[in-house]
């Protein structure tokens, strides 16, 4: 049944129109394609940094600046469009981000140097990031508190599920093409997305707000970092989106440059990844009722720290095949899905009357720290899995570590019923 628009929805004295219909059944679609839109661009990267960097004749750390800088612009993009929206409103806000997207792709598919790739790769991000923040807020206007939950659980689903395939896709491009096909899909993408928002999603906010002052804006953020609880969740969950991106930014040279595997086969190994990643997701939903959160976070983290920790040992006694690598990090992935949904309830639900802002400076550590570690773990290369190993360790003790000390109390057994 499609979900009901306001009640002064255009339709005859006999019910909706056929329009309106469509209108009502397409609206969860768009938002979820727009959500999924910026990392889906983040990912079917991957497999090119190899190619690009050999095309642009730079050091691997250097290719991969065009993935860790375009995530910090994300990460300081999604702090910005929630008060942005608030006061010009979601969709024009929505649409000129997809302008942006669109330009962004295609300066990266024309770029003659890897700088202006970066560049290109920064707009894109910026554009990108508009669906992440944009699509739960319509969802909240939309449907109300109570019906915008079960929407963005599916959001939050899409975001996770959506990009997998992309890294696959992205490694057929540039086997078949070169990477900059890549921009081109992209771009398509993009476009597509853009129509759809203009043709089927309406503005959603019914009262527009001011701009709250950057002191304003410091002050809530200020307030949750003193927090010991806000920072225990907050960076647990940075800490282990941070070895997760670690791992799969720095695979793609290990499969492509070190073992000589071609791009398309590191994509259909990422999809195992996110497997373990959906896998991990999944049995966190399924035990939130019986297992309290905060034993879900430990043992999430202690999975992922073993996971990490047994490949690292691996590539230290030179066993450096395939399955030795992406083996313990389908397990790192399910480790860090099992633990990740409960952080992040953990973070907002910290301080109720701050959840927005939480939500968002949680988000905005998540890309930091992910940029961090994926930059690390691209510089640092011997052309083993050992330098990134020791990246993704570090950063998922760092996870653990954090819990413990700051937020986290010691893991409780099962909830009595």
């Amino acid at each position: 049944m499609p979900y009901p628009l306001f009640a002064h929805q255009r339709g005859s004295a006999f019910g909706p129109t056929r329009m309106n219909i469509t209108r009502d059944s397409l609206t969860v679609p768009v938002l979820i394609a727009v959500a999924v839109l910026g990392p889906v661009a983040i990912q079917i990267l991957l497999p090119a940094l190899p190619a690009l960097q050999a095309d642009f004749g730079v050091a691997p750390g250097t290719a991969q600046l065009v993935l860790s800088v375009s995530m910090l612009a994300l990460a300081v993009a999604t702090l910005i469009y929630g008060p942005l929206a608030d006061r010009l409103g979601r969709r024009p806000v929505l649409l000129g981000a997809l302008v942006l997207f669109l330009a962004g792709s295609a300066i990266c598919a024309a770029a003659p140097t890897l700088w202006v790739l970066i560049a290109g790769r920064v707009v894109q991000a910026i554009g990108g990031a508009s669906g992440m923040v944009l699509s739960r807020a319509m969802a909240r206007d939309r449907y109300g508190p109570e019906k915008a939950a079960s929407i963005i659980a599916y959001l939050f689903m899409a975001i996770v599920i959506a990009p997998m395939p992309a890294p696959a896709i992205g490694g057929l491009l540039t086997d078949l093409i070169g990477w900059r096909a890549n921009f081109a899909f992209t771009g398509a993408i993009g476009l597509a997305v853009m129509a759809a928002v203009a043709l089927y999603l309406d503005e959603t906010l019914r009262r527009r707000t001011a701009l709250p002052g950057i002191a304003s804006m410091l002050g809530a953020y200020g307030a949750l970092l003193r927090s010991r609880a806000f920072l225990g969740y907050a960076l647990q969950s940075a800490f282990a989106v941070g070895a997760f991106f670690a791992f799969i930014s720095a695979t793609p040279y290990i499969v492509v440059t070190a073992l000589g595997r071609p791009a398309t086969e590191y994509g259909l190994y990422f999809l195992l990844v996110s497997l373990g990643l959906v896998l991990g997701n999944f049995a966190s939903t399924r035990l939130a009722g019986r297992i309290d959160g905060d034993r879900l976070i430990f043992l999430g983290s202690a999975v992922a720290l073993v996971a990490s920790g047994l490949a690292l040992a691996l590539s230290l006694g030179g066993h450096r095949s395939p399955l030795a690598v992406f083996a313990p990090g389908v397990v790192l992935a399910f480790g860090s899905g099992l633990a990740l949904p409960s952080a992040v309830a953990g973070a907002i639900n910290v301080d109720p009357a701050a959840a927005a802002s939480a939500s968002g400076l949680s988000g905005f550590l998540q890309l930091l720290m992910s940029a961090v570690f994926a930059q690390a773990a691209g510089t640092w290369q011997d052309g083993t899995p050992t330098p990134m190993m020791v990246c993704v360790t570090l950063a998922a003790a760092l996870a653990l570590v954090a819990f413990v000390l700051l937020g986290g109390r010691r893991p409780a057994g099962p909830r009595s019923a």
